[in-house]
């Protein structure tokens, strides 16, 4: 029989690193609440409908990472591979339009088939906002200051923001339609995949790692050249807030996001820290994404966070709560002890039972989870109505009566 394993791309969160997610997460939900944001929960599957017609056909996640299933029925079911999606498709069928502006918090598990690397599983974690019935350029600004905090409060060290905008339809339409025109000039220069976009997607050539597509895009129109004037007064009104609240910035023009349904402002933190998978927080503006579902015109812009990267660069670490430790010294008393415990888990305290052992294994014990104090039951004392407790950092010891212990804990 071969040896049991996880699956490839997944891993299991002992308590150490899940402690740590924990933090990530009770950090982020508290900057967000701050923010007036409120927590959402979607299912973790949905029709697969609610992916393709959202991220695209023509993206690398429908066509290549999606975890696609038939259940009993037929229906063909995904994982999901990303947030926004299934909270948009919340928004339409739960009838949230009177709702608006809705601002709302997400965390879990999301699924991609992709190669494992650094920071990056089948099964991973994300966090995220979303922001639904804001058209102004404020929306954006709100998300981005968001985030921002969030990283503060991270403690993440070296991280930079870097921001484009895509425009309006108008703007990214003509812009295309010229970014065509001059990649199909040079198509025999153009890496294969990038080959398969100029017809399907031609915007995400601009995201291209390729060195050659890199040394031909230098020479290829910027897509500020092609905003209107609402695009490019949106734009800066961001820019300009940014440069209000101290927030550092770089305008990169060949930054696009990976998904269909982006408009206007997108966005990614960075970091140098993780080597070629630099970026931890990335978002954007998506104002057709809900009509493109079905729904009714709203606007949107939001963003999402790794876990795992963020859990990577964080030096934050998880406050351990030091327990007491109940130890019975005969098994006599190990009845009286299990009830001490339960009585005092009742009252708030965090409360360890040593199990087996003699006196001096349970003591270590003790000291190995980090106990503050050690409850000692014996016959003798418990005849009279008492305990002994042990302070483990300096070892003084008393007896206690029972009627008194709460008090002495506290």
């Amino acid at each position: 029989m071969s040896k049991l394993q996880s699956v490839r791309g997944t891993h299991d969160l002992l308590p150490e690193a899940q402690a740590k997610h924990n933090t990530i997460i009770s950090t982020a939900r508290m900057i967000s609440e701050r923010f007036g944001f409120e927590e959402i929960s979607t299912p973790i599957f949905e029709f697969s409908e609610v992916f393709k017609r959202t991220l695209g056909e023509a993206s690398d996640i429908v066509n290549k990472e999606m975890y696609t299933f038939a259940d009993r029925n037929g229906e063909e079911m995904t994982l999901r591979p990303e947030g926004t999606a299934g909270v948009a498709r919340c928004f339409i069928s739960e009838g949230l339009t009177q709702n608006l502006p809705l601002k709302l918090f997400y965390q879990g598990p999301m699924f991609r088939y992709e190669r494992p690397q650094k920071g990056r599983q089948r099964q991973f974690h994300q966090l995220g906002v979303e922001l639904l019935g804001v058209p102004g350029a404020y929306g954006d600004v709100e998300c981005l200051t968001l985030a921002h905090e969030v990283l503060r409060a991270l403690k993440i060290e070296n991280f930079s923001l870097e921001i484009n905008s895509i425009g309006d339809k108008e703007s990214r339409t003509n812009y295309i339609a010229a970014l065509v025109k001059f990649l199909s000039q040079h198509s025999d220069k153009l890496s294969a995949d990038s080959q398969k976009r100029l017809s399907v997607n031609p915007l995400r050539i601009l995201d291209s790692k390729d060195e050659g597509d890199q040394t031909l895009l230098k020479n290829a129109p910027l897509i500020s050249e092609f905003y209107n004037d609402f695009s490019k007064t949106f734009f800066t009104t961001i820019t300009e807030s940014l440069k209000d609240y101290k927030i550092p910035f770089h305008v990169n023009p060949f930054l696009v996001r990976g998904l269909d349904y982006y408009t206007h402002c997108v966005f990614e933190f960075k970091t140098s820290a993780l080597g070629a998978q630099d970026a931890i927080l990335s978002g954007g503006r998506y104002d057709q994404l809900i009509e493109q579902m079905g729904g009714p015109s709203t606007p949107g812009v939001g963003w999402a966070a790794g876990i795992e990267r963020l859990a990577m660069l964080t030096p934050v670490v998880p406050i351990a709560v030091r327990p007491i430790t109940v130890i019975p010294v005969h098994t006599s008393v190990e009845k009286d002890a299990f009830a001490l415990a339960y009585k005092l888990r009742g009252l708030g305290h965090t409360c360890e039972i040593a199990f087996s052992g003699n006196l001096s294994k349970r003591m270590k014990r003790a000291a190995a989870q980090n106990a503050r104090i050690a409850v000692l039951v014996g016959p003798d004392e418990l005849a009279r109505g008492e305990v002994m407790l042990k302070i483990l950092d300096t070892g003084d010891q008393k007896t206690v009566k029972l009627t008194d212990l709460g008090a002495a804990l506290s």
